[in-house]
């Protein structure tokens, strides 16, 4: 049998895999619930998940996983517009005009920052296209230093930096520019007169965990149950112990594929790993009107959040019973942070204020309700170096033969975290099981006695 430890949609992706390879598979869920960062709440219609999600059209793993799955038509492409919020004025950003008539660029700023977007190089006067070709040539060079050589003073101070404020805080300044190439390239295609293509499915990504959980089998899947230890005494993993709160149990296993965090691997087999994560607050809003007209809106004034993304601005709101929904979000640095510490009313309040003090016209009594998530670690801080601190999909020459990682650390999920890097993480992982002629399937699992315990 091979374990897979995490329930998300790495350790389902990864399940899936193995048995369509042929192995039995069992996934071990801490929580009661499945899904992860994708988990939902529930709304007048559709689902709603509780952090944002979109695809981006470079994201192609996921979307033939939903083929394979039989959901190849729920993958909708919408245009998802862009503003940005600054002094007290929504400008929208999506057009050519648009974005040629944002007063805070000059026009040499829009040009040398469109030929960043487009990859083209125009320093020396002579354009060069394979300059921001391997991202590894940036790991080491701090963003404001790229964006001002490469482009000019003016887009960072006035692009840039507001967004790397709301997305990294205080470690803006650690962040390298390779992770802000990539991004550019992860969220690149775009419709040339209206704005950006994003994706999203018909009923939510809900509706792909819901298939994939099917296609695994839920007799094959236990939540609310914690490994709490792994054998690779020997060099060579041999067995996991779980818990569901009331029975402890020893699983005979061949191989284990960890599909969590960076720390729980680490308390499980004693592998260190260095990325540093923010976590997030974020909140989703029900409101009988609309506040924007438009999907996503940079916030570069003064405000508890970075961004307010208006997910009906996106998906028509009929899918949600008529309830206009808007994510209000913030990222962490640190959970002493007063947002973290903060109860979910007053995290309520908070946005609300906040929302008021920008959009004077406001009005509270068109809130129905307001649900907040939280999560310590949503995102990695993708800071100078850190390819080097990627957690290997293999950890048989840093630990043990037949451990395997899927995790947010995993390579998968450079130069930005999404969910279809979790799949792609979950089948390396199960690919290079598959190719490993020792994994073979065992299903002894025994009760602990209660001296073992």
């Amino acid at each position: 049998m091979i374990g897979v430890v995490g329930g998300g949609i790495a350790g389902l992706s990864a399940a899936y895999r193995l048995q369509q390879r042929g192995h039995e598979v069992r996934v071990f869920e801490a929580s009661e619930d499945l899904g992860g960062l994708a988990a939902t709440y529930e709304t007048a219609g559709d689902p709603i998940e509780k952090f944002y999600h979109h695809l981006s059209k470079s994201e192609e793993t996921i979307v033939d996983l939903a083929e394979e799955l039989g959901l190849g038509d729920a993958v909708e492409w919408h245009i998802g517009e862009n503003a940005y919020y600054v002094d007290g004025v929504v400008h929208p950003m999506d057009k050519p005009w648009e974005i040629l008539s944002y007063p805070h660029l000059s026009l040499y700023d829009t040009f040398r920052l469109g030929m960043l977007v487009l990859d083209i190089d125009v320093r020396g006067g002579v354009p060069s296209f394979d300059t921001y070709e391997r991202l590894e040539d940036f790991e080491g060079v701090p963003i404001e230093e790229f964006v001002v050589d490469h482009t000019t003073r003016g887009v960072y101070e006035n692009f840039f930096e507001p967004l790397l404020d709301a997305k990294f805080g205080d470690r803006k300044d650690d962040v390298s520019a390779a992770w802000l190439l990539g991004r550019v390239k992860f969220r690149g295609e775009r419709d040339i007169l209206n704005g950006e293509i994003l994706g999203y499915f018909d009923g939510g990504f809900g509706r792909l965990l819901d298939a994939l959980v099917d296609a695994v089998g839920r007799d094959n899947i236990a939540t609310g149950t914690r490994v709490s230890d792994i054998d690779t005494s020997g060099g060579t993993v041999s067995s996991l112990t779980a818990t569901d709160g009331t029975e402890t149990t020893v699983h005979d296993v061949d191989s284990v594929v960890v599909a969590t965090m960076p720390n729980v691997l680490e308390a499980l087999t004693g592998y260190t790993c260095d990325i540093d994560f923010q976590g997030t607050v974020c909140s989703v809003i029900s409101m009988d009107e609309p506040l924007l007209d438009t999907y996503w809106l940079n916030i570069a004034d003064d405000a508890p959040f970075g961004a307010l993304i208006e997910h009906t601005n996106f998906v028509s709101a009929e899918r949600y019973g008529g309830e206009h929904l808007l994510y209000v979000a913030r990222y962490i640095q640190d959970e002493s942070e007063a947002i973290w510490q903060q109860s979910d009313d007053e995290v309520a309040e908070t946005w609300l204020q906040g929302i008021e003090s920008l959009f004077p016209d406001f009005d509270r009594d068109a809130v129905n309700w307001i649900r907040t998530g939280r999560n310590p670690r949503t995102a990695p801080v993708y800071e100078r170096g850190y390819l080097d601190m990627v957690i290997p999909y293999d950890l048989s020459d840093a630990v043990a033969d037949g451990l395997y990682y899927a995790g947010m650390a995993s390579r998968a999920q450079y130069p930005e975290r999404s969910l279809n890097g979790g799949i792609v993480a979950g089948f390396e992982c199960a690919d290079r099981i598959a190719r490993d002629p020792s994994a073979a399937t065992k299903t002894d699992e025994s009760p602990l006695s209660e001296a073992q315990r």
